[in-house]
This record gives structure tokens, C-alpha cells and sequence, in this order.
């Protein structure tokens, strides 16, 4: 194969040798996709890269300890209101302190 890389063919019907994105699918399936009546392609990529954005920037995630996976430089000791952040109209939303 090209750049040195090889397929690895994977047993048919075995759903948990890819967890991980078995789990990210069902994720954005049921918070966010499902929600959603998409008018094209296009409509569509935009919902799925605002949940992207979303899961990986704003949503805490369990499997790590409850961290984000990419952390922002929030300064977490602030003493100022809670403000909530939406996404897509409001479907994905994500509460932080300001500064």
C-alpha cells in the first residue's frame, strides 16, 4: 500500500474491536445527529464538525479522568458568573466561569 501502510482485514460481525469509534458514532448519533433533520451534505458536515468541536473542546469525558481532550488555557480558579455557551441553536451547550 502506499506511504508503507497495510490494511488489516478485521472478522466479519465484531463490533468491539473498534470500540472507540463504535462509541464516538453512538455519541454524535444520539446528542446531536439525531436531533437534526439535515437539508443536504453540507448541512450535515457542519452539524457533525460543530459536535466534533464540541466533544473535543467543551465536553468532559469519563475514560480520561474527566478532562477535556483538548484543553484550552482556561484559568479554572476565576471567580466571575457561570455563562453558558450554545452550539447549534442551543442543542450543544457547555457552562464555563468567566474570567
Amino acid at each position: 500500500m502506499g506511504a508503507g501502510t497495510n490494511p488489516v482485514k478485521l472478522p466479519a460481525r465484531s463490533p468491539n474491536l473498534n470500540a472507540y469509534a463504535e462509541r464516538f458514532v453512538r455519541s454524535a448519533e444520539s446528542e446531536c445527529v439525531g436531533q437534526v433533520i439535515p437539508l443536504g451534505e453540507r448541512h450535515l458536515r457542519r452539524v457533525v464538525g460543530e459536535y466534533v468541536e464540541h466533544d473535543h473542546l467543551e465536553r468532559n469525558h469519563q475514560g480520561i479522568a474527566n478532562r477535556l481532550i483538548n484543553r484550552r488555557n482556561i484559568d479554572l480558579g476565576g471567580t466571575g458568573s457561570v455563562e453558558c455557551r450554545k452550539r447549534l441553536g442551543g442543542m450543544l451547550r457547555y457552562y464555563a466561569r468567566a474570567a
